[in-house]
C-alpha cells in the first residue's frame, strides 16, 4: 500500500535524525585508522561490514528499501537512478570489448536490470532498452567497437542521460526538483568542457556531448573549449548563471576546489529547499540526496585516513552534509 506525502514528510523528518551530523564528521576525521571508522559506524548503526565499502553498501539498502516502503511514487528518484542504469550500460560495452568481467560493478539502485542491458549488449538488440536509450546505446556500440574511442562512447550515452534527466524532471510538479537537475547537467557540461579543452576536440564533438539545457551558452562554450584550457576559463570566469563565475574561481584555485564547489552547491540547494518544504516529494527527495552526500564524505574521509593525508587536508576536501 502507498501512503500519501502527507504520511511520507512526517516520516521522512523523523528519519533524517538519523543523518550524519557535523560533530560526527569531525569525529571521523579525527580517526587514525579506517577500522575505527569503521567500527564507529557500526556503533552508530549505520550499516553492517567489515570494510567501509561494505557498510555503506549495507546502509544503501536500508535506505532504498525504506523509501520504497514510504515514498507515494518512486518515480521521483528516475532522474537520478537512470545515472547508475547508464554506468551500467558503459561497464557492459567496455567489459564485452575488452573480454573481462564485470557483475561485481554495477551500481544500485537502478530503471534497468542489469540482465537486459547485458542482454542487448550481447545481441546487439539495443532496441530491448528504453527509447530513451536504445539509440545512444546503439550508436555507442559502434563506436566502441570499430573505433576504440572511449571517450565519444561515453559521450554519446551521456548525452542521453542529461537528455533524459531534463524531461524526467519537467515531468514532476517540483520546481527544486527542475532547478537541481538544470544544475547538475550545467556543470556536466562544464566539466565535458573543460576535459575536451585539455584535448585536440573537435567542434562537431562537442556538439554532440553537450547537453542544450537552460542559460547554457553552448556555441560560446564549444569555440572557446577549441582554442584550449585558458580560452575556454577565461569565457567561464565572465558567466553568472548558476554560480559559474565562483565556481571557476574555485578551478582556479584547484580542480578539486571546483568539484567541492559544485557538490556543495547542489547539496545546499537540497537544504534550502527540501528542509524547508512541509508537503510533496521534496523532503524525500532531499533525504536522498542526503544520504548520498553523507556517503561522498565517507569516502574522502577513509581514502584520506588509508593514505595517510594530513587532517587539514582531509578537512579541505570535504563537502557539506544534509544532516
Amino acid at each position: 500500500m502507498r501512503f500519501s506525502y502527507e504520511f511520507s514528510v512526517g516520516s521522512v523528518r523523523a528519519r533524517e535524525k538519523s543523518l550524519l551530523s557535523s560533530s560526527d564528521i569531525e569525529q571521523l576525521v579525527s580517526f587514525k585508522s579506517t577500522d575505527e571508522v569503521i567500527r564507529f559506524l557500526n556503533d552508530k548503526g549505520y550499516g553492517e561490514g567489515k570494510t567501509v565499502d561494505d557498510i555503506i553498501t549495507s546502509h544503501d539498502k536500508k535506505v532504498w528499501d525504506y523509501l520504497q516502503s514510504t515514498a507515494p511514487d518512486m518515480g521521483i528518484f528516475s532522474p537520478f537512478l537512470i545515472q547508475n542504469d547508464v554506468h551500467n550500460l558503459k561497464v557492459v560495452l567496455k567489459g564485452i570489448m575488452a573480454n573481462r568481467k564485470y557483475d561485481d560493478m554495477f551500481l544500485t539502485p537502478y530503471t534497468i536490470e542489469p540482465e537486459l542491458i547485458i542482454d542487448a549488449a550481447e545481441h546487439r538488440a539495443f532496441h530491448k532498452l528504453p527509447e530513451w536509450l536504445s539509440k545512444a546505446a546503439d550508436s555507442a556500440y559502434e563506436i566502441i567497437a570499430h573505433k576504440g574511442d572511449a571517450r565519444e562512447c561515453d559521450a554519446v550515452i551521456d548525452r542521453a542521460v542529461m537528455d533524459e534527466m531534463l524531461r524526467k524532471a519537467e515531468r514532476f510538479h517540483s520546481e527544486f526538483l527542475k532547478e537541481y537537475i538544470k544544475t547538475s547537467v550545467f556543470y556536466n557540461n562544464i566539466k565535458i568542457a573543460i576535459r575536451s579543452s585539455k584535448t585536440n576536440v573537435t567542434s562537431e564533438f562537442l556538439a554532440e556531448a553537450l547537453c542544450d539545457v537552460q542559460d547554457f551558452r553552448k556555441s560560446s562554450v564549444i569555440s572557446s573549449a577549441i582554442k584550449g584550457e585558458d580560452y575556454l576559463i577565461d569565457e567561464l570566469a565572465k558567466y553568472s548563471e548558476y554560480d559559474c563565475k565562483n565556481a571557476i574561481e574555485q578551478y582556479k584555485i584547484s580542480p578539486t576546489s571546483f568539484e567541492r564547489f559544485v557538490d556543495d552547491k547542489l547539496i545546499n540547494l537540497a537544504k534550502a529547499s527540501c528542509k524547508r518544504s512541509s508537503e510533496g516529494a521534496e523532503p524525500l527527495i532531499g533525504y536522498y540526496l542526503g544520504c548520498e552526500a553523507e556517503k561522498k564524505v565517507i569516502h574522502i574521509i577513509a581514502s584520506g585516513i588509508k593514505t595517510g593525508s594530513d587532517k587539514e587536508i582531509i578537512r579541505e576536501r570535504l563537502r557539506e552534509i544534509y544532516g
